[in-house]
């Protein structure tokens, strides 16, 4: 029979304990690809031979996770170290929503569900190939750097401050993308008076055939800025189950530097955001109340598998006035402060009427556009972490405890 859909890949690998599963998956794949050369596994395989699979070549792995979950995400897990270029294809006994998002996640790029069918398995090839060849192109082409603005709590002007930012990236930035990516209460549209048809959850109902004609349909452009917006209205149960690795991907591809506004640091979606991005803004004020907010973010999202080091900390709003110097933000936090940007209200005032970034002379514009120089390092700004042990850090593991 003619294969409608050339394999990523001409050595595979079937890593099953169940034996009915293997031999349904061996019949099917006799079938439909007798000239893929297949080896089977009937435990889940450890790091070293991971690494001897790599040595013999293996391209794509088909994986039983319903099996022993544990035991599959950790070859996920080994593969993802040893041979990063592996394609793996999770087999599944039944179409489970959560197990499919957590095979993703773990670093499956495709999953089949019994009873293995020729249409299932053209399908995720096809899928597959496009994937290798977009990963192709990744490599050979320098990938764009992602920025995540994220609030600690809400109302800290963590909108403005990706917007503004997305902006101030233009001086030395050829393409830059701003996405809204708050599926519930997204407001960038808003703030710049854009409207469309089409959202970010477009882009994810299309994740599997995104390409340069489609993109230019689903973003707006705003004084040189692509901005993909958020829906029109909230999409129930949208942060429970969607993965936006699709929309980071290929932003990677298009764009020199992206800017995600983030809703909120809890959540499978938003916990999903910080850890895909780069660099991760965490947004607060200079109050107790606030920094509070920042240390119980900070916990949950390094418990969802951030990296630490790429959290900077960006307090917004700052006024001499009751509130917390920075020497004691940094003292209560125990981290360095890596930005302070000033209160500006009449200029952001005047921003949110005209629907435009703020102006370039005022103070907020300015420690913006030092934050986009800071970021892409070309200010040489460092920043050391102080002694700790006051008040304030006392305070504050009161609070959290």
């Amino acid at each position: 029979m003619p294969e409608p859909h050339a394999s990523p890949a001409s050595r595979a690998v079937l890593v099953s304990p169940d034996p009915q599963m293997a031999a349904e998956l061996r019949r099917l794949l006799g079938r439909e690809l007798p000239r893929m050369t297949t080896v089977v596994l009937d435990s889940y395989p450890g790091r070293a031979k991971m690494a001897e699979l790599t040595a013999e070549e293996a391209q794509l792995c088909f994986l039983d996770a319903a099996s022993d979950r544990a035991a599959a995400f950790e070859t996920m897990a080994h593969a993802a170290d040893v041979c990063p270029g592996l394609l793996i294809v999770a087999l599944l006994r039944s179409n489970d929503p959560d197990l499919i998002l957590q095979c993703l996640r773990e670093g499956a790029s495709e999953f089949l569900v019994q009873p293995f069918t020729a249409e299932q398995l053209h399908a995720a090839l096809a899928k597959l190939s496009r994937f290798h060849a977009s990963r192709v192109s990744r490599e050979t082409e320098p990938a764009g750097r992602v920025y995540c603005v994220m609030p600690a709590k809400g109302a800290c002007g963590a909108t403005t401050l990706a917007c503004q930012l997305a902006f101030a990236f233009k001086r030395d930035h050829d393409r830059v993308l701003l996405a809204d990516l708050d599926w519930m209460t997204g407001t960038a549209g808003f703030l710049l008076k854009l409207k469309s048809s089409y959202s970010f959850a477009d882009a994810l109902a299309h994740a599997g055939s995104l390409d340069a004609d489609l993109w230019k349909a689903l973003v707006t452009p705003c004084q040189g800025v692509d901005v993909l917006l958020s829906p029109e209205n909230p999409v129930d149960g949208m942060g429970e189950t969607a993965d936006p690795a699709c929309i980071i991907n290929y932003a990677r591809r298009a764009y020199s530097a992206i800017v995600l506004d983030a809703g909120g640091a809890y959540g499978p979606w938003n916990a999903a955001l910080a850890r895909m991005c780069d660099d991760l803004l965490m947004v607060t004020t200079n109050e107790l109340g606030a920094l509070h907010s920042v240390q119980r973010a900070r916990a949950y999202l390094q418990r969802n598998g951030t990296d630490r080091s790429k959290m900077r900390i960006v307090v917004n709003r700052d006024r001499n006035d009751l509130r917390l110097r920075r020497e004691e933000i940094e003292t209560a936090l125990e981290c360095p402060v890596f930005a302070v940007l000033p209160a500006d209200p009449e200029a952001i005032k005047k921003s949110i009427i005209e629907g435009k970034p703020a102006a370039s002379g005022s103070k907020f514009a300015k420690a913006v556009s030092q934050l986009a120089q800071q970021l892409t390092g070309k200010d040489g700004a460092a920043v050391e972490k102080n002694s700790f042990g006051s008040f304030f850090s006392g305070l504050l593991k009161r609070l959290t405890g």
